[in-house]
């Protein structure tokens, strides 16, 4: 037959640590950073900036990209928005010179084709400008 008024023996109510126990201590860090915290790349954030002053202010640009470049070799990681900088502000400064040259051309062009077979001397033009022909 089973005892209905619980068990033969008596129960021991659990007891509280000892005074003397402490928690354990956290592990040490790993280096793992969490998938919603992207890690720091030094240059990053200047390459960034460096590819938009590349498009309106070139040379300031290519010299920002170089400088992030720089920060990121120097931590062993690679930079993209910084290359694309140089890039980028490279190939629009060379264009610019290009373009410049060829608005310089045209307008002496334009300057020879108005004086052509006219006398040395200033001359009043219909836009209300005037042009010195040698």
């Amino acid at each position: 037959m089973t005892d209905l008024n619980g068990p033969s023996e008596p129960v021991q109510p659990p007891t509280a640590p000892p005074a003397a126990y402490s928690a354990p201590a956290a592990p040490p860090p790993t280096g793992y950073t969490a998938p919603g915290a992207p890690a720091s790349v030094p240059g990053r954030t200047l390459g960034i900036v460096a590819v938009v002053v590349a498009i309106f202010f070139n040379i300031i640009g290519v010299i920002l990209g170089i400088i992030a470049l720089v920060q990121s070799r120097r931590a062993g990681v690679k930079n993209r928005p910084a290359v694309a900088a140089i890039i980028v502000g490279a190939v629009l400064f060379v264009l610019g010179i290009i373009l410049t040259i060829v608005l310089v051309a045209a307008g002496v062009s334009a300057v020879n084709s108005i004086c052509s077979g006219q006398p040395s001397g200033v001359y009043q033009l219909q836009s209300g400008g005037t042009i010195t022909c040698p």
